[in-house]
């Protein structure tokens, strides 16, 4: 019988966080603690944080399922790619280092994954049928891609190729941030991007994550498309809910 609780961690390329997850509301059932990513992140210096912090958000439950997301195309538990941490991660059999150090089974899964996951489960794309399209924009852009509810992993959509460039480096928050562009300037470039997911996948719905969907006012209402964007509903847990109801989804 599967669990109704569980707990997700998610690893970011400054910060560590987990908790206890209600996988019946989504709701956090323990504190939300939050470690910083050892500098460097080098893997074993990653594993070794994150068990601390399993240590912490566990207080003594051993018998949860543990679900854990990563910043990296995730491939048959091996880290494929590495962003925002060493390049020592690239081609790691890492879901096992993690269950050999955490000395327990995990479900191990790309972090726009896990936060597109959540919002099936518990936020925007919760029932809604056809093709969600979540993006995350942050330091780069994660995208996770859902047909009635089930994930098809690894898509990395920010790095769709438009201009000649990794179109990531012209559209994600960070570039808004290192560029200097007004909320409407940023916007045309948001524009480019989410056109031609639109002219790819025809999706039935976008959902923009990431922190600065809270300030979803200042630049979703200026973009022009067929496809209905709102701003997702979960933006700092989304990897933590994300992480913890797959991990139950997929234990044994």
């Amino acid at each position: 019988m599967s669990s109704t609780t569980a707990i997700g961690i998610d690893i970011g390329g400054t910060g560590i966080k987990g908790a206890i997850v209600d996988l019946a509301t989504g709701a956090l059932l323990s504190d939300r603690v939050k470690l910083p990513t050892p500098k460097g992140g080098r893997p074993q210096d990653i594993i070794d944080t994150t068990k601390q912090l399993l240590a912490q958000v566990s207080n003594g439950t051993d018998d949860l399922p543990v679900g854990i997301c990563f910043p990296a195309v995730i491939k048959n538990g091996h880290t494929m790619s590495a962003a925002n941490v060493s390049d020592k991660w690239i081609g790691l059999a890492a879901e096992a280092l993690f269950e050999k150090t955490l000395k327990l089974p995990i479900h191990f899964v790309n972090d726009a994954d896990a936060a597109g996951y959540a919002e099936a489960q518990f936020g925007a794309a919760r029932n809604v049928p056809g093709v969600v399209l979540l993006t995350t924009l942050g330091t780069g852009i994660g995208t996770a891609l859902l047909n009635d509810g089930v994930l098809v992993p690894n898509t990395e959509l920010g790095h769709l190729q438009i201009d000649g460039k990794d179109y990531e480096t012209k559209a994600a928050y960070s570039a808004k941030e290192r560029d200097g562009l007004s909320w409407d300037k940023w916007a045309s470039r948001l524009q480019k991007y989410y056109s031609t997911l639109e002219m790819l996948f025809s999706p039935d719905l976008f959902i923009v994550g990431g922190g600065v969907s809270k300030h979803h006012e200042h630049f979703l209402p200026l973009l022009q498309l067929k496809t209905r964007i709102i701003p997702a509903v979960h933006r700092n847990n989304a990897g933590i809910l994300g992480a913890a109801a797959l991990a139950v989804k997929f234990q044994d």
